[in-house]
């Protein structure tokens, strides 16, 4: 059997290792058009920023290692530029001399990627605007910073002292993953960097509230922060440096300019292959990641997969989900009967020593599936033991069925712990758990670590609570000419108060029942919804109709009038 691997990093890579631990007599041909087959792509901006120092630790495999440890075929500088699959072809070209073969296969497997999208924007072309996909894109981002810092340095010695230096200007388009780990790590090497997004949030698979959370965080950290506008232009000046101009007339001075405006599938060799294209616009596969044409296999960030819990076609440009379609892919050319359960996009970032990071579904995308079978709360749990040093709030929303209590998604911000609790959450999306499993979770406990109430089962404890009429909820957001009672003490007032809302502190609640209606809805206070809680639970049992308002004034910020 020939087997011809086009693309290595991660899906091509992974796979071409995993065949060959299944299957020792294969033919494998594994053909890379960059320099490099296997490298850490999701790395780069720590690169540019100087975190990940040299860029040979960027490099996890080259070509001599696929050739010695798994007798692959490996060829770097080769790119696949056409597919007969009738023929069960594939074109090579050697990128160096541009020389053209033909190789045949017995089958065949497309992991290209996706490339960086780059619109026709005037300018877009000019010095110093640069894209972050591969590691000669992240060496020529460094090498331009660092001609620069050069220039000043340059300019010290031959003035004979250090000179008032004006801040350098980094303009980031767009505020995804890749744009927001760049203004970060261009912040580190004194940039002051402004983003700009198109979209009315940040990071796009959060709801618009977290994703508004996150452009606070980036502002406190002196990054300025655009929103809900896009680039019209980037023009040069006299001295070499830049000006981004946007649609709404700002005009922003820039020495250094990233393009992240995310990633569109490769599908160019599935096109010539007449392989079926997806309605998002990848490469459509079958969970056993084959697509059309029963040969060919396709894996990695030019492939459409199925959401695990909305069911909808997504594109995922994540590198854990392509290792896992890369070995399932290898799995079934071996012979072995594996399947890929879907995606969850469970994502994190790193942003000024927090972390925002979700898996599952948003509420934005239930809406857009049409269902509304769902519900959501907000906490905010310790990292850690309260009273054990360091312990830091992580900001969580959690979505649930209302039907059966089975969790669908979750969202976290915070400064520690935020990744060991997405993951949890994750695991339980995939097992099909619900908010009662989440109550009785049996985890890791010891005040360095975690609360004997994890915020894991934290949140299935308040979620639970909601299901079983406990703990009705309400959202700043609700609407409504609901009564709001405030349970907090007075002092708390001094430091912020909700307009209208009547102030009752919980201790005072038992013997003041009578100022209270009931005929209308209350919606009940706090500063984090614990106390309301308790509250909610005493105007139950005595006839009121009351409800929490969830994650109390935590929350409020995200909708800033009830």
């Amino acid at each position: 059997m020939k087997v011809i691997i086009v693309g290595g990093v991660a899906g091509g890579a992974s796979c071409a290792a995993r065949l060959r631990r299944l299957d020792e007599h294969a033919e494998i041909v594994m053909v890379e058009r960059g320099p490099y087959v296997s490298f850490a792509n999701c790395g780069l901006p720590y690169h540019v920023g100087g975190v990940i120092e040299h860029e040979s630790d960027l490099l996890v495999a080259n070509e001599q290692v696929f050739r010695g440890h798994f007798a692959v075929d490996c060829r770097t500088g080769c790119e696949a530029v056409g597919v007969d699959p009738v023929a069960k072809t594939v074109q090579l070209r050697d990128v160096a001399s541009g020389a053209v073969t033909a190789e045949s296969y017995d089958t065949l497997v497309l992991a290209p990627g996706a490339a960086s999208v780059r619109p026709p924007i005037p300018g877009i072309d000019l010095p110093g605007v640069f894209s972050v996909r591969t590691v000669p894109d992240a060496r020529e981002i460094r090498e331009w910073i660092e001609r620069g810092t050069s220039f000043l340095a340059g300019m010290d010695r031959y003035s004979g002292f250090q000179t008032v230096r004006p801040k350098r200007h980094a303009v980031v388009v767009g505020g995804g993953f890749i744009g927001l780990e760049m203004a970060e790590n261009l912040v580190h090497r004194d940039f002051d960097v402004t983003v700009i997004e198109l979209a009315d949030q940040l990071l796009a698979p959060l709801d618009a509230e977290y994703g508004n959370l996150v452009k606070d965080f980036l502002e406190m950290h002196g990054v300025h922060v655009v929103v809900g506008d896009g680039v019209a232009s980037f023009s040069q000046q006299d001295d070499e440096s830049l000006v981004v101009s946007t649609r709404s007339g700002r005009e922003l001075p820039a020495d250094v300019v990233i393009v992240a405006l995310g990633v569109r599938p490769e599908t160019t060799l599935a096109t010539m292959a007449g392989l079926e294209i997806g309605e998002r616009g990848g490469i459509k596969v079958d969970d056993q990641m084959r697509t059309s044409d029963p040969s060919i296999f396709a894996v990695g960030d030019a492939v459409e997969v199925r959401d695990f819990v909305t069911g909808e076609q997504s594109l995922i440009a994540l590198a854990g989900p392509a290792n896992r379609q890369a070995r399932i892919a290898a799995d079934v050319i071996a012979g072995r009967d594996a399947h890929f359960r879907g995606t969850q996009g469970t994502s994190i970032i790193q942003l000024f020593g927090a972390a925002a990071a979700w898996t599952g579904a948003s509420e934005k995308s239930l809406r857009r599936v049409g269902d509304d079978d769902y519900e959501r709360v907000y906490l905010y749990p310790n990292s850690h033991a309260g009273y054990y040093p360091g312990a830091k709030p992580i900001a969580m929303k959690v979505l649930f069925r209302t039907s059966d209590g089975r969790l669908l998604g979750a969202q976290a911000i915070g400064e520690d712990g935020v990744d060991k609790r997405i993951g949890d959450l994750a695991l339980a999306i995939q097992l099909g758990a619900t908010v009662y499993d989440l109550e009785e979770a049996e985890l890791c406990y010891a005040p360095p670590f975690g609360s004997a109430k994890d915020p894991v089962n934290f949140a299935g404890m308040v979620a639970a609570g909601v299901l079983r009429g406990d703990m009705p909820v309400s959202h700043w957001d609700s609407g409504g000419d609901a009564f709001l009672l405030d349970v907090r003490e007075p002092v708390e007032l001094a430091v912020e108060q909700v307009p209208g809302a009547v102030n009752i502190p919980l201790g005072q609640l038992r013997s003041r029942l009578d100022e209270l209606p009931r005929d209308r809805e209350i919606r009940v206070i706090c500063r984090s919804g614990q106390r309301a809680y308790t509250a909610t639970r005493c105007l139950q049992q005595n006839g009121f109709d009351a409800s929490v308002l969830s994650g109390g004034m935590l929350s409020r910020v995200l909708w800033p009038t009830p």
